[in-house]
């Protein structure tokens, strides 16, 4: 078993994705029932206690603490699955959505889901009784685990299960009833039994907890439901059952540890599904246009208020999912109805949208069918990171986010808590399960001052108050955590919450799991992430980036200013809130975060970097030496998929090479960075003495020993030199005298690496009409970018913006071939450049494209058709560049090859290559790069290459191609070699 006690993990396990924050003691990897039951020894000898996580994605606190963090992420096999009695068997670190990628073939799913739901995992979902968009439909998770198998505080590991009176006197005897109990377990079963027949504690139960009505009830521990068939039922009472499942549902880790689970499963929904979107001009009116889409039986109606479609349209993967949203409106209710056919569900859709727009509650409605669903709920589960991307001190606080009403009382309790906003002079931001009378509610709150940490705790109290009128739940799915078990006698009087701390201390008795969660909890303003009046030692930091532009620009209301650049920088990494989307695997897809998807190892997810940075830099500026810091970013591929992926819109790449530039300015720049940020000086030295350099890179003794100095891999070839330059071999070709006039762009790889590539790039532009022209620039400063020299990428981008801002345009625009290099037009030159050159850099960037953007744009233009091209019967296969999925997307690629007729093209679905540059290269991250090529990119390049049809792989970026060769020996070519071989 591993046990680390290291910094580095106690601090990437220190925070959840609540605001609290605290030091573990230790960070354990157990492997089975026999090494939890070692560490709950361990726990018992040390006077400390388990914390079970799984994927850390919580909302409350629920797996933050001083005890030892157990992360069972790692147990993630799914046992069995019965198609037939539709139920499945789980390992706790399962994650959801990959249960249900292994249950489609079954035509079964597991159905409830949070917004998570591509990273969480089962244990999680069962410790907090998570639910999800269509609870509607389905329910929670504790109406879907039928079994658990868990290790109990005295280290006896049971199978908890549906039983019955009978079958539990056969197992314990007479004694049963005698209240002398032999074990734990017959200890646990003995109070549920005196609590079910004492019927003032029964009463009082049904007096205080929530309605039964109501579909979301997650304070507390679910006592009234565990007891509900031995308290009411009419059955002789031996016949009479229990579930202790029930109980354990929503106890967040308190009571036991969770060793596999037995769920039941759900049919597939319909495949005919289509989602009405509300668009309402008052947040007011859609709770109660809410109650209009009920009553025309949806699967699920979600709402998502104007600040988080505001902030939707700044993130750039969100964007693209929100062409269902005319205007912006100030609310839009998500309305989702399935059928067995179209006809029906636009029959039901329809009905709904006339008395929606005739109630006057709706302006507008807009559907969304089939597959493009999909984006709308995507846009809806991103809600809690995009809030997190608010600018500034300021955030959409999680504090109130989870209560939960009945439907029909919802307009009155929030037209309560409306006023009692307005009273404390705050706002806040609404999204959630409206359907079921849950809406995450989340005022904007500045917790670094007394006064915002004075609110948070006001809003708390008042709004538990507001949710005890309404006979609501303060809990809905997240759960109590150490954010509301302070509030739980103040919602359910205080004979009840004796009543839950004596079933914590009858299953825990020592204090041996999850200590201060949901009871005995410390107040709820202790352990915040954040320290009241906190500044930060780099407070007079003279950055390279321009941090303050995007918080400058920010027009969200609630958003806050920030006092400089050092603050600004600060801010960008406290967007990071940890929901963890940059846990995805590779069976879910996406580019965000390689390291981690290859290693499963926290401490090299995107959230760790961002925790680690946060907490290393508070310290001033000797914090950029510091060892965890310098682990952690060395393990980032500067692949720029947070970019995109990223709800929160962190930013990694770019956090990564200002802090790597603050310490080089510090500490010095080691050898290697300083020679790879210089390749194309380098190169441009060596194609003067052209065949010198590529016999020493070549043979064998002399490439090997430059491997050495450098410390690249023994396993990697060090690319050799064009024998003449792109700019001399287009400086050489005939133009067409009347063709339209563009520039390219000889990017430092390109131009002394593969000038032939930019050769052939130009012939196919002077053969679809084109006159090119390489105008004077400098190189990019992408390597000077991906290795932290900021100081000289930032010389590179004042040059180049000031010898292109007077001769690029729109209809004159700089064209490049290596996506890496002139996205950095786009993304990094306006933040680099002076504030003077901020305006030009920025309506430069805008006039420099892609290949495949500006092939696609003259497409759409008619100068540009398929007529140019021979018919093929070719396969292409396509793995897009980092740079290019997340900044413009590889859909341009994919369109601009289906300019050759009869082509199939097929986008392949992997993230990073692991190549990235120089890190592929580099001995300590070679295994790393061919580890993460091998999770989808290379398997799929072989498969493809055996098919007997004709088929060709295509990659525009230059280390994707070389990875490529190295992974499979497969020549993988640019889009343009194959367009340009296409020619008639």
């Amino acid at each position: 078993m591993k046990v680390h006690t290291d910094t580095l993990h106690r601090l990437a396990y220190a925070t959840d994705a609540s605001a609290y924050r605290e030091m573990p003691v230790g960070v354990a990897f157990p492997e089975g029932a026999e090494e939890v039951r070692a560490l709950l020894q361990t726990a018992r000898e040390q006077g400390t206690y388990l914390i079970p996580r799984a994927a850390g994605t919580s909302l409350a606190g629920q797996v933050v603490g001083k005890g030892i963090v157990v992360d069972i992420k790692g147990w993630d096999k799914i046992l069995e699955i019965n198609a037939d009695e539709r139920w499945a068997r789980v390992q706790p670190g399962v994650v959801r959505d990959e249960l249900n990628l292994a249950l489609k073939p079954y035509g079964l799913l597991f159905s409830p889901e949070t917004s998570t739901s591509n990273r969480c995992c089962l244990g999680g979902m069962f410790g907090n009784n998570s639910c999800g968009t269509h609870s509607l439909v389905y329910g929670g998770t504790r109406q879907h685990v039928l079994e658990a198998v868990v290790v109990l505080a005295d280290g006896s590991v049971e199978t908890l299960r549906d039983v019955t009176v009978r079958e539990l006197e056969e197992r314990f005897g007479e004694r049963f009833w005698v209240g002398n109990p032999q074990s734990l377990l017959e200890s646990i079963y003995t109070q549920l039994f005196r609590l079910a027949v004492d019927p003032d504690a029964v009463r009082m139960l049904e007096e205080n907890y929530p309605d039964k009505t109501l579909k979301r009830r997650s304070c507390g521990y679910a006592v009234d439901e565990v007891l509900e068939d031995l308290a009411h039922s009419e059955k002789p009472f031996g016949e009479r059952r229990i579930n202790l499942c029930t109980l354990l549902a929503g106890s967040e880790g308190t009571l036991a540890f969770t060793l596999e689970l037995k769920v039941s499963l759900d049919p597939l929904p319909p495949k005919e599904k289509l989602v009405v979107c509300a668009h309402c001009p008052t947040l007011e009116g859609s709770f109660r246009a809410n109650l209009i889409a009920l009553a025309h039986r949806p699967a699920a109606v979600e709402l998502m208020d104007g600040k988080i479609l505001e902030l939707s349209f700044q993130n750039i993967e969100l964007r693209r999912n929100t062409t269902f949203i005319e205007g912006l409106p100030a609310a839009v209710l998500i309305a989702e109805f399935w059928g067995d056919t179209r006809e029906a569900i636009d029959t039901q859709a329809a009905a709904f949208e006339e008395d929606a727009v005739r109630s006057g509650l709706v302006n507008t409605c807009t559907r969304v069918y089939g597959a493009e669903v999909t984006k709308v709920w995507d846009l809806r589960k991103a809600g809690l990171g995009v809030l997190s991307g608010m600018k500034g001190d300021a955030k959409p606080i999680g504090v109130i986010e989870d209560t939960a009403v009945a439907p029909e009382r919802l307009p009155d309790y929030m037209a309560d808590f409306g006023r009692m906003l307005e009273r404390l002079h705050t706002s806040c931001v609404y999204y959630g399960h409206i359907s079921t009378g849950e809406l995450h509610l989340r005022p904007i709150l500045n917790i670094k001052t007394a006064e915002g940490r004075k609110l948070f705790r006001d809003i708390a109290t008042e709004t538990a108050m507001l949710v005890r009128k309404h006979k609501g739940s303060l809990s809905g799915e997240h759960g109590d955590g150490r954010l509301r078990g302070e509030f739980i006698p103040l919602m359910y009087g205080p004979e009840v919450y004796r009543i839950l701390q004596e079933v914590k201390r009858t299953w825990d008795p020592e204090g041996l799991f999850n200590r201060n969660k949901i009871v005995d909890t410390p107040p709820m303003d202790e352990g915040l992430r954040f320290e009241v009046g906190q500044t930060y030692c780099i407070e007079e930091l003279n950055t390279y980036y321009n941090w303050r532009a995007a918080f400058d620009e920010c027009k969200v209301e609630g958003a806050s200013g920030v006092r400089s650049q050092a603050h600004a920088l600060m801010c960008s990494i406290e967007q990071c809130n940890g929901a963890g989307a940059c846990l995805k695997s590779n069976l879910i897809g996406g580019t965000m975060c390689p390291a981690y998807k290859v290693s499963k190892d926290e401490t090299r997810s995107t959230r760790a970097r961002a925790n680690i940075l946060r907490e290393i830099l508070t310290r001033g500026p000797e914090g950029f030496n510091n060892e965890e810091l310098a682990e952690v970013l060395d393990s980032c591929l500067a692949c720029k998929g947070c970019l995109s992926e990223c709800p929160s819109n962190v930013d990694m790449t770019r956090l990564r090479s200002e802090v790597l530039q603050q310490k080089y300015d510090r500490h010095g720049t080691p050898l290697r960075s300083w020679l790879v940020a210089r390749m194309a000086s380098v190169e441009a030295l060596g194609a003067m003495v052209r065949p010198l350099y590529n016999f020493f890179a070549s043979w064998q003794p002399s490439a090997a020993l430059i491997r050495k100095i450098v410390r690249f891999s023994a396993d990697r070839k060090i690319p050799t030199l064009s024998r003449f330059s792109m700019r001399k071999l287009v400086s050489m070709e005939p133009q067409p005298a009347d063709g339209r006039k563009v520039y390219l762009f000889a990017d430092e790889f390109t131009n002394h690496q593969e000038a032939e590539l930019g050769l052939t790039f130009v012939r196919l532009l002077n053969r679809l009409g084109y006159r090119v022209e390489i105008p004077r620039h400098k190189e990019s400063g992408r390597a000077a970018i991906s290795k932290g020299c900021l100081r000289l990428a930032k010389k590179f981008a004042v040059k180049n913006v000031t010898l292109l801002k007077d001769l690029v345009d729109v209809d004159t625009p700089l064209i490049g071939i290596e996506p890496s290099c002139i996205l950095s037009f786009r993304d990094e030159y306006p933040d680099l450049v002076p504030p003077e050159l901020r305006d030009a850099a920025r309506k430069l960037g805008e006039n420099c494209l892609l290949f495949d953007e500006f092939l696609t744009r003259e497409r759409v233009a008619g100068r540009i058709g398929p007529e140019a091209f021979r018919e093929t019967d070719a396969d292409i296969w396509l793995h897009g560049h980092c740079h290019q999925k997340s900044l413009i997307g590889v859909g341009a690629s994919a369109e601009m090859l289906r300019l050759i007729p009869g082509a199939r093209i097929h986008v392949i679905p992997s993230g990073c290559c692991g190549m990235a540059g120089s890190f592929g290269y580099e001995k300590e991250h070679y295994e790393t790069s061919m580890a993460i090529g091998s999770m989808v990119l290379f398997p799929t390049v072989r498969k493809a290459v055996e098919s007997p049809k004709k088929t060709l792989v295509a990659a525009p970026g230059t280390s994707c191609r070389q990875q490529i060769l190295d992974g499979t020996g497969v020549r993988a070519l640019h889009p343009v070699e194959i367009l340009f071989n296409s020619l008639k």
